[in-house]
């Protein structure tokens, strides 16, 4: 196939503000691309993800799918990825797509049907069906090891899968989260992505990114009243995918689904609450957790266009 100009943009997902969430590139014009193009173009971006927008199929149109995404890492196609479902949407929306419900958006990817609401600036998505179990002993404890972890730092854990599969640890608290130095090859040996988990005390602030981070520094230097606060996240997250060449991903929609699914139905968490990620990258992705009356968790956060223009595939 020659090669031609296709619409294009890279979208930060998770944050109002660029460069501080988890970058996304989105095609968005991904017909009759096939698969090997679409996963070269994707270790080419050499993002996490790469989105690549298509007309629903025959079935999607059929149960009212506004367009169909595929969503590639640089290992391989993903049935399911949190950022790339949001930031594919955010994309779709900012090209003019007009959904077919009011407030609605409904995406058709690997996994199936996935709604989209959409709430003042932000989106969230519905969280996938969630198959979740213990890990086996030999697992955890290998894992453990990877992560320089004690026994008595890890509170819980349960093999998650929701289209995306991840190990999710919840840990004594999140300075042991923010602390971590993974020996990533020892965690790409074992072929599982990691998740980690603190909770912050009620009465506990969580760090700014190593609390002098740039705006703390210009806060210091000037003698402007500092903007009040944001609302502090009740979570702190970590996401090491060694195994699929990321050796920790900054903002993570996925995982946070299944976390969010599993810590809330064994009384972990409450039924909202906010999420940090990124913050040992330096970014600040901020995560917003929804259970309804219904049962259903929803996953959301602000996404920001940073780059706009074509792609030659």
């Amino acid at each position: 196939m020659t090669p031609h100009s296709r619409p294009f943009q890279q979208v930060d997902v998770f944050t109002p503000t660029p460069y501080q969430g988890n970058p996304l590139a989105v095609v968005m014009d991904g017909a009759g691309l096939s698969d090997a193009e679409m996963l070269r173009f994707a270790q080419w971006s050499n993002l996490s993800e790469t989105a690549f927008v298509l007309p629903p199929s025959d079935a999607g149109r059929a149960a009212g799918a506004d367009y169909r995404v595929r969503i590639f890492s640089p290992g391989g196609e993903m049935r399911f990825a949190g950022h790339p479902t949001l930031g594919s949407c955010h994309a779709w929306l900012q090209a003019g797509g007009h959904p077919k419900a009011a407030g609605f958006v409904l995406q058709e990817g690997q996994v199936g049907l996935v709604t989209i609401r959409r709430v003042d600036t932000r989106l969230f998505f519905a969280a996938p069906p969630l198959k979740r179990s213990p890990p086996s002993p030999m697992l955890l404890a290998q894992v453990a090891a990877a992560l320089g972890l004690k026994a008595r730092d890890v509170l819980a854990a349960q093999s998650l899968d929701n289209g995306s599969v991840w190990l999710g640890l919840l840990l004594d608290n999140p300075h042991t989260v923010l602390q971590l130095k993974p020996d990533h090859v020892a965690l790409k040996n074992l072929g599982n992505k990691v998740g980690v988990v603190g909770i912050y005390p009620a009465a506990e602030a969580p760090p700014l990114i190593g609390r002098s981070n740039r705006e703390a520094r210009a806060f210091a230097k000037s003698a402007v009243p500092e903007a009040p606060s944001a609302p502090e996240p009740h979570l702190e997250v970590r996401a090491f995918g060694a195994p699929v060449g990321i050796l920790e991903d900054p903002v993570t929609g996925s995982l946070n689904a299944s976390l969010a699914q599993w810590l809330i139905d064994d009384g972990h968490a409450p039924e909202q609450y906010l999420v940090s990620q990124g913050t040992c990258m330096d970014r600040s992705g901020r995560i917003h957790i929804e259970r309804d009356a219904q049962g259903q968790v929803w996953v959301g956060g602000e996404s920001v266009t940073c780059i706009s223009g074509s792609v030659l595939l």
